[in-house]
């Protein structure tokens, strides 16, 4: 019995610290993807201080991979010539420092008697890639966009984890197409 309940406990875990957050999705009015057959890359917009990194170029291509299987798996071709669908990637990649509330409960000295016991934000001095990916697809015949949907989360430096997030990111966000 023990070792189902730590085996529970640990898929919890594992299910609850998703490094993926889904942060919107939105539909145009009348908006089915049964409605399209065929779609292809529009284009990539890009911004952040990481655009120019190999994390940035592996993750495009990782996007661009995992999106066509997404709308494969939904019953669309990837098509060149006059597809129904155009997608456009943005992705936005900066650099963050991790950071830890400082909960010693020792009180700062400030002068003049006056003691204080703020918490601080201590730098770790671990540095890590955040990303936010913005897909749309847009109605190539009426030049309209009829679904966006925006997700966000850390992108891995070892290209193994960086293939799988962005599966388990795309994954997530396609959930509800």
């Amino acid at each position: 019995m023990k070792p189902y309940i730590l085996l529970f406990l640990c898929a919890l875990l594992t299910f609850s610290c998703s490094p993926i957050q889904v942060l919107d999705q939105e539909y145009a009015d009348n908006f089915a993807l049964n409605n399209y057959r065929t779609f292809d890359f529009y284009g990539a917009d890009t911004s952040g201080a990481a655009v120019n990194s190999r994390a940035y170029n592996a993750s495009l291509a990782a996007l661009k991979t995992e999106i066509t299987q997404q709308l494969q798996k939904r019953g669309l071709q990837r098509g060149e010539h006059n597809p129904d669908l155009l997608v456009n990637i943005g992705i936005v990649i900066n650099e963050k420092v991790r950071t830890h509330k400082s909960a010693t409960g020792d009180p700062h000295y400030m002068g003049q008697r006056r003691y204080t016991w703020d918490d601080e934000q201590l730098e770790l001095g671990q540095h890590y890639n955040e990303g936010t990916v913005t897909v749309h697809l847009v109605d190539r015949a009426q030049n309209t966009l009829v679904w966006r949907g925006v997700v966000e989360g850390i992108v891995p430096d070892k290209p193994a984890r960086l293939q799988r997030n962005v599966a388990d990111a795309m994954e997530e966000l396609f959930r509800g197409l």
